[in-house]
């Protein structure tokens, strides 16, 4: 006999119809691709063409590191980079992986790089029919009563089926049997089991027991169907079953109830008297085992209680068949189903799982950009598995949603690495159930260095002094920036910056080792020819683009003693003559001493005495100590030698003093033998004086007027080097070279044409400052000859003056 199965619901012929498409599609829609596939689908089955229709070209696919990932099982389905399409790559079991849900779908991640981003891919698993109707037990056995009234019922447990949709669609058959046919409930009795109804009276005398198969058809193409057995076995007279007060008892359980925890006490009733009134309970004979593991009934009470444990996730919904059976011989049965709903408590912390972290990140990244891929799932239902991520506030990143139960972890503001190289992000995914349950995670995010900072010296310039004469290669100095970057960006290499030195480059003079930032002076310094070498040193780092910064050098080339004293006015001979008359008093000058020495300081500071005559004679003529002057000591006499040689050292005062020598002839002659100055020479000469008193005059108003020339122009150049930027090319005035000559000392400087501090090029410049001696009044030719130096001095002060200016 075949009996209609159940009316499809609204989802079951949305199933259905989905069940007619072809083997995949595809369609867009918030930023997703819904692909489908059946289930068991061989190795290699085309899915779908994912790069074509994310619109991703075939070429870029492995450059951009293409692919894919999905949570749980992550072998089911891959994608062929060389012509972009998603296949089947394992089994897919559909009933092992969604169990009896209604909906069943693989959720992929597409991940691409450069520039990072994430596609979503579900893939719908259709069901086939590939699971036959199972019954609990291939053989049941019912105890009826020959004296059962006509359209009596009796509960038999239905088919089940593991796939869904039409697939699970069972229709029911009974084998022909002239006492029974099959009630199958309809509409809103589906959760009643099937009723075996009784529509003829039984006789056990003339069958004490019959066989009934049952068969249970799915709606699946090819159909599959199961069988059980239904045993018969006619009682003698128990007429009354026990009868419960509902047929179907609803409840609500927390999952997590503790064991011994009442669920329900179900009740029925007996109308017969004595033991066929008294009842006992029991689960049907046909429950499964993890329901007897589960739950307990009391035999006496009914009352069912927890014994195992009770998890909303693993099962939502409990149907148990109750028996009732009295004492009487036959004994009679009743039967009831509870259904028990599961309350889903917040037992279940968020899970977070980060992925496709992209790191380092450039310093320079720019806002928005995609660190970091974090999934959040809750096992719990409702509230208690709605999920919501926090980050620790304070840091450059924020949490973007991208889609259900998916964030990006992007860049919020700009980063420097100078400032914090890495930081440790604290991901906190909670859920909304009461009390709240979270998570962390965390997250190490390292900041790449780019070159954004240039070398840096400690000041910017340096002074150092060297003494002259330094062996070639010598090291004079070292010079060191730092550079805030890392790595490449930090190593920092030195080079001179080029320029010339005079007639000469400056890379002729010094050096500077890349590495190190150690200056050589590649060759031995002269103070005379060089006092000061200014030059600047470049410290460039190896980023890219390098970047660099300049710090000065002054360098000041100190004198050492390596000049010995020069006589000015020696004859080629070496030795001067004088006469003098014997008539002269004490502290007459004679002749006068006069040397240079080109070193500087004390090691230019002149001293003068007289060698001592042999046999330790006294000799009546002295020379002044820092004058070079040549007097007598005494009045001289007949007794002194007619021919005196005077031989005067003249020395410095460095640590190793220098000299030299000058030999004076000194002759005596009678007062009467001196050499007379004719008339015409004395007219001459008072010519010459009275001439020599204009040009003092001359020169007087000269030197006025070239001084007051001279502030002049310091003070329109202090002017203008306030008023404008600094150059390099112009060399500064040396110091005046000067020869003094006194009571107290004679300072001596070069009078070569020397370079005397030079930053830049030019001519070098040498002034000369010239004092004449202090003179004992006197009279003779001393006088004429002292006006004649003092017109030499004041001429030399004014020609080196112009030279100057």
């Amino acid at each position: 006999m075949m009996l209609a199965a159940r009316p499809a619901d609204q989802i079951v012929r949305w199933r259905l119809l989905l069940s007619l498409l072809p083997l995949t599609a595809w369609q867009t829609g918030r930023g997703q691709l819904l692909y489908s596939v059946a289930e068991e689908a061989k190795h290699g089955t085309f899915v779908g063409r994912i790069a074509q229709d994310l619109g991703l070209e075939l070429a870029e696919l492995v450059p951009r590191l293409f692919r894919v990932a999905s949570k749980g099982r992550g072998d089911l389905l891959e994608v062929n980079l060389q012509n972009g399409i998603l296949f089947v790559n394992s089994r897919i079991d559909r009933e092992e992986l969604c169990g009896r849900s209604a909906e069943c779908s693989v959720h992929l991640e597409v991940i691409v790089d450069r520039p990072l981003q994430v596609f979503h891919v579900e893939v719908e698993v259709r069901d086939i029919n590939d699971n036959p109707p199972v019954f609990a037990a291939t053989q049941r056995t019912l105890f009826i009563s020959e004296t059962r009234a006509l359209d009596s019922r009796f509960s038999l447990e239905g088919a089940s089926d593991a796939d869904v949709g039409a697939n699970a669609l069972l229709t029911y058959r009974l084998s022909s049997s002239e006492y029974f046919y099959l009630q199958v409930p309809t509409g809103e009795e589906q959760e009643k089991p099937l009723e075996l109804v009784l529509r003829k009276s039984l006789d056990r005398e003339v069958s004490s027991q019959l066989l009934l198969v049952l068969k249970a058809t799915d709606g699946g193409k090819p159909e599959l169907t199961g069988t059980v057995e239904v045993v018969i076995a006619v009682l003698d007279v128990n007429d009354n079953a026990p009868v419960f007060d509902k047929a179907v008892y609803r409840v609500r359980l927390l999952e997590n109830a503790r064991k011994g925890t009442l669920v329900i006490r179900p009740n029925a009733s007996d109308l017969d008297e004595g033991s066929n009134s008294h009842i006992f309970y029991s689960f049907a004979s046909d429950v499964s085992p993890k329901i007897e593991a589960t739950f307990h009934i009391d035999s006496a009470s009914g009352e069912i209680k927890v014994n195992g444990k009770i998890d909303y996730e693993e099962r939502e919904l409990w149907k148990i068949q109750v028996e009732a059976a009295d004492k009487g011989n036959p004994p009679m049965f009743g039967h009831c189903t509870i259904l028990i709903e599961v309350v889903d408590v917040n037992d279940n912390a968020p899970e977070l799982v980060v992925t496709s972290l992209s790191l380092p990140v450039r310093e320079d990244a720019p806002l928005g950009t995609v660190i970091a891929l974090i999934s959040v799932a809750d096992l719990d239902s409702s509230v208690n598995g709605q999920v919501t991520c926090s980050l620790l506030p304070e840091v450059p990143f924020k949490l973007v949603s991208t889609f259900k139960n998916y964030y990006s972890l992007v860049l919020d503001s700009a980063l420097d690495r100078e400032s914090i190289s890495e930081y440790e992000l604290v991901v906190t995914a909670r859920d909304g159930g009461s009390p709240s349950l979270s998570a962390t995670a965390s997250v190490s995010v390292e900041v790449a260095d780019v070159n954004d900072n240039a070398p840096v010296f400690a000041q910017p310039e340096y002074t150092v002094f060297v003494k002259e004469n330094n062996p070639p290669g010598s090291h004079i100095f070292t010079v060191s920036a730092r550079d805030a970057d890392a790595q490449e960006n930090a190593r920092v290499s030195y080079s001179l910056v080029e320029r010339r030195v005079g007639e000469r480059a400056l890379s002729s003079y010094v050096s500077v080792h890349a590495e190190s930032g150690r200056v050589y002076a590649l060759q031995p310094l002269d103070h005379e020819e060089l006092e000061l070498l200014q030059f600047q040193v470049s410290a460039r780092d190896a980023g890219v683009p390098a970047l660099g910064s300049n710090v000065t050098l002054q360098v000041f080339v100190l004198d050492e003693n390596d000049n010995a004293p020069t006589l000015l006015g020696a004859p080629a001979g070496g030795a001067v003559s004088e006469l003098v008359s014997r008539s002269v008093g004490a502290g007459h000058v004679v002749a006068k001493v006069r040397a240079v020495d080109a070193d500087s300081g004390y090691n230019a500071w002149l001293s003068y005495e007289l060698q001592p005559a042999e046999g330790g004679a006294r000799s009546p003529f002295r020379v002044g100590l820092y004058t070079g002057e040549i007097s007598t000591t005494r009045s001289l006499d007949e007794t002194d030698a007619p021919r005196q040689s005077l031989l005067v050292l003249v020395k410095d005062h460095g640590e190793s003093p220098l000299m030299a020598t000058a030999t004076v002839l000194v002759s005596l002659v009678d007062s009467g033998h001196v050499p007379q100055v004719s008339s015409r020479a004395s007219v001459g000469a008072a010519g010459r004086e009275a001439a020599l008193i204009d040009v003092n005059v001359y020169l007087i108003i000269a030197i006025c007027a070239v001084s007051s020339l001279l502030v002049l122009t310091l003070l329109l150049y202090t002017a203008l080097r306030c008023s404008g930027p600094p150059t390099n090319g112009a060399c500064a005035p040396g110091k005046p070279t000067l020869v003094g000559s006194s009571a107290v000392g004679s300072w001596s400087y070069s009078q070569q044409r020397r370079q005397k501090a030079c930053s830049g090029e030019g001519p070098p410049k040498n002034d000369l400052m010239a004092f004449s001696p202090v003179v004992p009044p006197g009279s003779g030719s001393g006088d004429s000859g002292v006006q004649e130096e003092i017109f030499e001095n004041v001429s030399t002060i004014i020609l080196r003056h112009i030279s100057w200016l």
